[in-house]
């Protein structure tokens, strides 16, 4: 596959107003909704295009709540850059597969004891050296 660079390059650009900005937003959701298809393909994933999609769902999700204009515009270029080196398959797959990585690890231990339990081997006995 030929990657042209400036195929889906776009030009910074600030909102003015919030409609301007949701409308930019509501864009680059559909950007992504109508390529989840298309990165399964492209990196060869063995999940299916909707786990994609829900993914940039969870995202927007937890920007949902941002109020800042200038905060939404940062958010919407990276997401812009990121949906440019994502489709132009300038990322690796395991950067792809980070996406997914917090939902398949076990929950981090919180406090020190914790950790020190979860780092113990029980299972296995301690054979002698000699």
């Amino acid at each position: 596959m030929t990657t042209i660079p400036s195929r889906l390059a776009r030009v910074t650009a600030s909102s003015g107003s919030w409609p301007v900005a949701q409308a930019r937003s509501r864009a680059l959701y559909r950007l992504w909704y109508r390529a989840a298809p298309e990165i399964v393909q492209l990196y060869a994933v063995n999940f299916p295009a909707s786990a994609i999609r829900a993914k940039v769902r969870q995202e927007y999700e937890r920007n949902r709540l941002v109020d800042d204009l200038e905060t939404v515009d940062v958010l919407l270029l990276k997401g812009f850059q990121d949906y440019q080196e994502t489709v132009n398959c300038w990322k690796m797959e395991s950067q792809l597969m980070r996406w997914f990585s917090k939902e398949e690890l076990p929950a981090r231990p919180d406090t020190f004891l914790e950790s020190f339990y979860a780092s113990r081997d029980d299972g296995k006995e301690v054979q002698p050296t000699a």
